[in-house]
């Protein structure tokens, strides 16, 4: 029996697998990087183990630091989460070597099945090797790892060495292996995935389907169980191949097998021999508890004969520290505040106060809701979404919530192109007119000093926040009655809480302050100054980081005084794991170059100048 646990993660995972141990008796150990110093995942565990340093590469992927914390606090069990060493075989044979148990299959599926160019090839399938112009549109990816990391769409035969070049850069920085591939991209399929459950005994259960098409940059963004659509047919296909999959490689515990489905037909991607960020839905669909099986499968327990029965729909989604409107820029800060409405499932790894950092992926929660139809279950988590008290750096809330509502998806018409086709139009800034009405009155309560009254009527008071980007400015002016405004009946204003009624129609708006920062509901804005400060010009064609990073390459052959062309590739940033490629606005010469490669940059950073030809 297990009796202590060590998680080898970091974040939501973490907590997850932590929060199972709990219920289960089992004592749990964390480790964490210098920047995870004070992280959920190690307020919530028993005893914590630091790993010196904070990128990825000097901690939560330094196998032999993860070992050696597991055996100093004494531990006998070793769980990897997802993401960085989970589908690494040295990793897990060094574990079993220490004599712990590893929480996970054996070494020897993980060779066979995380390189995705070694399971292709033991599913009979074969990477392209000499590409042509044929063949495009083609897809880089990395052999290792997930999460959308590591891959490249290609439609130009000219395009595919950089491509090549980025991947694989991406990729050793996320997984610690360059190793790359290329691949047929198919156009408009569904990503479906099968998830399975393996024991020592020769049992393997199919746990359903999943429907993971929504995607960003090739990693998932809405998930659900079971797929909607597909013909019992293609069901028991998926389940077939499955199943044989993971016997092909004796597996052991949790894993998933993910597919496209085109035309009726499944194409095999992968195996994760891993637990996926979607679990929540398959537990949700089937009452059961994955951590906890793969826990008592690596005690030795046998699974039942059969699987348990699904019951209802489940949709998850994921909330994102971004910008999607601005490439799907990562933004940092402080998590003031994250709440759901009760009847969904919130898998998270911050608390309220916590930093997102640049270091780690900007994935904040996971929110998951169960229902007896798909229907019924998209509905309650668009609406617990909406309803969310997110104070905080810019998030993908508005996004996921009009995805959910968007005709294509409830009608579950939705491919792997949803956001080629409709970004534009799900991003379009919609704030609430009367918001920043709310924030002044709110802030206009929260500062009145009480005296002696004076019958001098009061001038109008006027406030602006951004919202956005934008500016908005409001009116309001104090009378013997109270707050008002133009067109709008006050009925209540404090610090808190506004309500005000516009055409009969009284509205509630929650306002919270961090600062100059200010949500009103699920609105937020930024207090303007009245007299703005004076700025630093930048000269025309600056760019500037969008994020902060670090400089990961600059363009090969690239300086002062080379001609650029409008869209043509400078250099890249590194954060939360990505690359974030920095392009030239215009046709012109490269005036200057300010940064290096290995160079950390803020928000802001002067990168480089572009003098219009």
């Amino acid at each position: 029996m297990i009796s202590t646990l060590l998680v080898a993660n970091r974040g939501e995972i973490a907590c997850r697998v932590l929060r199972t141990c709990r219920e289960l008796g089992i004592r749990t150990v964390a480790v964490h990087s210098d920047a995870d110093d004070n992280a959920l995942h190690t307020r919530e565990a028993d005893a914590t183990v630091r790993l010196p340093g904070a990128a990825p590469a000097d901690t939560y992927l330094r196998g032999d630091l993860i070992v050696k914390a597991a055996v100093a606090a004494g531990a006998d069990a070793v769980h990897p989460g997802y993401g960085f060493l989970s589908e690494n075989a040295d990793f897990a044979r060094a574990v079993l070597d220490a004599g712990l148990v590893w929480i996970g299959p054996p070494p020897e599926a993980i060779e066979a099945m995380a390189s995705k160019t070694r399971a292709k090839k033991l599913m009979g399938l074969e990477p392209l090797r000499d590409v042509t112009e044929a063949d495009l549109p083609v897809l880089v990816k990395a052999a290792a790892g997930g999460g959308g990391r590591g891959m490249r769409i290609v439609r130009r035969l000219e395009e595919l060495d950089a491509a090549l070049e980025g991947a694989r850069a991406e990729a050793a920085s996320a997984f610690g292996d360059g190793e790359v591939f290329v691949e047929s991209y198919v156009e408009g399929g569904r990503h479906v995935e099968v998830q399975i459950l393996a024991d020592t005994h020769g049992t393997v259960w199919p746990l359903g389907t999943r429907d993971c098409s929504l995607q960003r940059r090739h990693q998932k963004v809405i998930e659900e169980a079971p797929a909607p659509g597909l013909p019992g047919g293609l069901t028991r296909e998926l389940h077939a191949l499955a199943v044989r999959a993971a016997r092909a490689v004796d597996y052991v515990g949790a894993g998933t097998v993910e597919f496209l489905v085109a035309d009726g037909k499944a194409h095999f991607l992968e195996m994760n021999t891993r637990l996926q960020v979607e679990h929540p839905v398959t537990e949700a669909v089937f009452g059961i508890d994955l951590v906890a099986l793969q826990l008592r499968v690596a005690e030795g327990t046998a699974l039942d004969t059969d699987p348990p029965l699904p019951s209802g729909h489940a949709v998850e989604a994921r909330l994102y520290a971004e910008d999607p409107a601005n490439d799907w820029t990562p933004q940092t800060g402080t998590l003031h505040r994250l709440t759901v409405p009760d009847g969904v499932r919130l898998d998270t790894g911050y608390g309220d106060g916590d930093t997102i950092g640049v270091h780690y992926d900007p994935m904040l929660a996971k929110v998951i809701a169960h229902a007896p139809t798909r229907e019924e279950a998209v509905r309650k988590l668009a609406s617990a979404l909406d309803r969310a008290t997110l104070h905080g750096p810019p998030t993908n809330r508005d996004l996921l919530v009009r995805s959910l509502r968007h005709p294509e998806f409830t009608s579950a018409r939705m491919n792997t192109g949803f956001y080629d086709r409709h970004l534009t139009d799900l991003t379009k800034p919609a704030p609430d007119p009367y918001a920043p009405l709310a924030a002044a009155l709110a802030d206009a309560h929260a500062r009145s000093r009480f005296g002696g009254w004076r019958n001098v009527p009061s001038q109008p008071q006027v406030k602006r926040y951004a919202i956005a980007g934008e500016e908005h400015e409001v009116h309001y002016t104090h009378t013997r009655a109270g707050l008002a405004a133009d067109g709008v009946l006050v009925v209540h204003a404090d610090a808190r809480l506004v309500v005000l009624e516009v055409d009969g129609v009284r509205r509630k708006f929650q306002v919270a302050r961090y600062g100059d920062d200010q949500y009103v509901n699920t609105t937020a804005l930024r207090t303007l100054p009245r007299f703005p400060a004076p700025t630093t010009q930048l000269a025309p064609g600056s760019l500037v980081a969008p994020m902060p990073g670090t400089v990961v390459r600059v363009a090969e052959g690239l300086e002062p005084g080379s001609a650029v062309e409008a869209g043509q590739p400078l250099l890249w940033l590194e954060a939360m794991k990505m690359e974030h490629k920095i392009t030239a606005p215009v046709t012109g010469t490269l005036a200057a170059l300010d940064v290096t490669p290995g160079q950390q940059v803020t928000v802001g950073s002067l990168l480089a100048v572009v003098q219009p030809t």
